[in-house]
């Protein structure tokens, strides 16, 4: 507490108690570094200055905001949340933790850092950071990615917070793990906790947390299909139980390989009713490569001139549209579609 008025960040959401704008730059914040999620939330406070705003938008036109962030379910759930608060809550949030709960995609964290920072409610937040510096000061080994270990953390937590202050206690122990107290390189040399911190003292400082470690990622080959014609490219909305759901992309291969033989590509060309020009001379495959969580996603991208255009009925069962270059802006893509459509259309 003595620290963090210091050496505090000046950053926007500390400037206010209201929970929407609060709530907006939690979710946002999620997996996401602050230089990274700085201007995301000033977009989004500046489009959808109310939770009515927000709820209104359009899912697409959300998602389109959210591009680049990456983990778009956060995205979709912010959206049904804020309706959710609007249709359930009249537009107004819940003043407690115990209610915040209730809400979609709001978790413990999020309840947490809501209820204290908006209604000063006395719960402890428990993020990445917090963890990190209560494993180092107390010493604890308990593995962190293991759910059993949170009660243990969250007890821990909730002896420390003051009654008086708890919305400056959690915001001044989560700057401490990023700002003093971070992964690699903490600065123990001028610590205030020096002398209390359990992995100075026993040079336990790298060892702590103890974070098992996460199941090593697959590598995936996808071969995009991507269909021209005129000014026009065929694209198609990602569906369910995948990534990237509700954003837009090819017409998509995916193979075991990295490389697709050039009769299965005609092959799934002629499958959706395409006919290749033939005027058109063959262009260079482009690959490139997106690195995710839990998986690597290796594409190539076949850039094909259609003679016509997709029969109707065809493009529509395989859900492809065509879209002309300043439509496929206004869409939301993964980051791996929208570099391959910064390229210069030939």
């Amino acid at each position: 507490m003595e620290w963090y008025p210091r050496h505090r960040r000046d950053l926007p959401w500390r400037h206010t108690r209201d929970p929407y704008a609060i709530w907006l730059s939690e979710v946002i914040l999620q997996q996401t570094r602050v230089k990274q999620g700085m201007p995301y939330y000033l977009d989004f406070v500046t489009t959808y200055p109310t939770v009515h705003d927000l709820a209104a938008a359009p899912e697409d036109e959300v998602l389109r905001h959210w591009q680049g962030l990456g983990y778009y379910s956060r995205a979709r759930n912010m959206h049904h949340t804020a309706q959710q608060v609007v249709r359930e809550y009249g537009g107004v949030f819940p003043g407690a933790y115990a209610e915040l709960l209730k809400l979609r995609g709001v978790g413990q964290y999020t309840a947490a850092a809501i209820a204290s920072f908006a209604f000063g409610e006395k719960v402890a937040v428990l993020d990445g950071n917090v963890y990190r510096v209560l494993a180092r000061v107390f010493g604890i080994a308990s593995d962190i990615a293991a759910p059993a270990t949170r009660k243990e953390f969250q007890a821990l937590a909730d002896t420390l917070i003051p009654a008086t202050a708890p919305a400056e206690f959690n915001q001044a122990i989560m700057e401490f793990g990023a700002i003093q107290c971070p992964p690699r390189k903490p600065d123990c040399l001028f610590c205030p906790m020096q002398h209390q911190c359990f992995a100075f003292q026993h040079g336990m400082v790298q060892e702590l947390p103890v974070k098992s470690k996460a199941k090593a990622s697959r590598t995936r080959y996808f071969h995009y299909l991507v269909l021209r014609y005129g000014d026009t490219v065929y694209m198609k909305k990602r569906g369910p139980k995948d990534i990237w759901q509700g954003l837009y992309d090819f017409a998509l291969t995916e193979t075991d390989a990295a490389e697709l033989p050039a009769v299965a590509l005609v092959d799934a060309v002629e499958a959706l009713g395409g006919q290749l020009a033939t005027n058109r001379a063959e262009e260079p495959v482009q690959a490139l490569r997106h690195v995710l969580s839990h998986q690597k996603v290796e594409a190539r991208f076949h850039s094909l001139w259609l003679q016509q255009p997709l029969p109707v009925s065809l493009a529509q069962a395989a859900d492809l549209a065509a879209f002309t270059p300043s439509e496929t802006n206004n869409l939301p893509k993964p980051v791996l579609i929208a570099n391959f459509l910064d390229k210069p259309w030939k």
